[in-house]
């Protein structure tokens, strides 16, 4: 049975093996070089600092995957926008546990204020397209070879889903 549940400490170790083996063996990250344990430590740090929240999969006393919202872009009119991701052990994979790491997102997000959810997905990632579709995001743009990675490059779709909250909110 998956539980979904809010992350601690003690997860990081195992949300950092996931993360990693997405560096190396995927396009989902555009980065090259695996994470260190402090790198995830500061990154939970900074969440928690943000007032963010991050999710864990777990299943039988294991990390299965995670998920988490952060700020979209650093600029103050961005504050009611934040970008989600969402990753899964490769053995996973195909269990409906993205979804199950969506779904609390989605209510912490509204919780927040925010206003939309900006997903950055790879353009050949069809999983993760079809998932974020599942739950009412649609496509905003398509970057044409933004990245490169395994010798070729890559194309980069954003997907929003603007979610129910207040039209006008009070400005600071």
């Amino acid at each position: 049975m998956i539980q979904i549940r809010t992350a601690i400490e003690k997860d990081l170790e195992a949300m950092l093996e996931i993360y990693n083996d997405v560096i190396v063996n995927t396009t989902a990250v555009y980065d090259y070089e695996p994470h260190t344990l402090e790198m995830r430590r500061q990154w939970f740090r900074i969440k928690e600092a943000q007032g963010f929240p991050v999710f864990v999969a777990e299943e039988n006393g294991r990390v299965a995957g995670f998920s988490s919202i952060g700020p979209f872009r650093a600029w103050a009119a961005y504050k009611y926008s934040v970008e989600n991701s969402v990753y899964v052990a490769a053995d996973q994979r195909g269990k409906g546990i993205g979804k199950k790491l969506i779904e609390p997102l989605i209510q912490a997000a509204e919780q927040l204020n925010m206003h939309t959810i900006i997903a950055g997905i790879d353009a050949t990632n069809e999983a993760s397209i079809m998932l974020h579709r599942s739950f009412g995001f649609v496509e905003v743009a398509n970057f044409k070879q933004v990245g490169y990675k395994f010798g070729r490059w890559l194309d980069l779709t954003f997907m929003q889903l603007l979610l129910k909250t207040p039209e006008q909110p009070v400005e600071e």
